[in-house]
């Protein structure tokens, strides 16, 4: 199973989860829950859920608050609010710090491993790498590779993270100009095939032309040599008639008897 159709089905669990819990406190277990399975990466649409809106002003208003960090923070920004937020258990921190990863690999391409190591509260690049090869790549979440010369990962692949607030926009106005590109690329493309099509066209009636006047030397060198052998044969036979009537005019030799 792909990692979207597993995200697909894992956020339809906990949508339902949450919006079946009967009291606030019942529903902070469920985010709880959702923000510490070990497969779960996006929570937008728990997050849109109406019955949320009943943890506002309550004590367990702060597992909203912890939601919407799952959802678009980091662990840089957990530990920034940690006395406003929950404190996390052990499988909350690992999915928070996955997620750092995920918001890293989304801005760079390059992720310098001292960059990586001051984010995650990482102490040496074993303990690094093993945390990007077991928790990250093969969580299916990034795909890359580790240089340890040039102390970096290059990441080839990363899974989308849920869109911040504000960011919708910034998507939109960036998928238009894409849009806007490729159609300005479309249209270059066409011409320079009209083009193409019309230099074909312009190539294979010259190519005609030319075999046209081949063929017409051709005939030409034919009905020349035609006349020319034509010429020869008539030469010939008259020559053949003068030899004849000269030898016709010559006086012949009398013989002699012999004594």
């Amino acid at each position: 199973m792909d990692i979207e159709q597993k995200q697909s089905e894992l956020i339809e669990q906990f949508v339902k989860q949450a919006s079946s819990a009967p009291n606030a406190p019942a529903l902070a277990s469920a985010l709880v829950d959702a923000t510490s399975h070990p497969s779960l990466f996006a929570f937008s649409e728990i997050l849109a859920l109406p019955n949320l809106q009943q943890l506002e002003g309550t004590e367990n208003a702060v597992y909203l608050d912890m939601l919407r960090l799952f959802a678009h923070g980091t662990w840089s920004d957990y530990k920034s609010n940690a006395d406003r937020l929950p404190q996390l258990i052990p499988d909350q921190v690992l999915k928070l710090k996955q997620l750092t990863v995920l918001t890293l690999a989304e801005t760079y391409k390059v992720l310098p491993y001292d960059q990586l190591m001051q984010e995650l509260d990482v102490t040496n690049v074993r303990e690094l790498e093993d945390f990007l090869i077991n928790e990250c790549m093969y969580a299916g979440i990034v795909r890359g590779k580790l240089d340890q010369l040039r102390r970096c990962f290059e990441v080839q692949f990363a899974a989308g993270r849920d869109l911040r607030p504000g960011q919708l926009g910034s998507m939109i106005q960036t998928l238009s100009n894409w849009l806007s590109t490729s159609e300005n690329l479309l249209i270059s493309i066409q011409e320079k095939i009209k083009w193409a099509d019309a230099m074909s066209e312009i190539d294979k009636k010259h190519r005609k032309d030319v075999e046209e006047k081949v063929e017409e030397v051709k005939k030409s060198l034919f009905k020349a040599d035609i006349d020319f052998r034509g010429h020869e044969e008539i030469c010939s036979e008259s020559g053949g008639v003068m030899d004849y009537e000269e030898d016709r005019s010559r006086p012949k030799r009398r013989r002699h008897p012999i004594s």
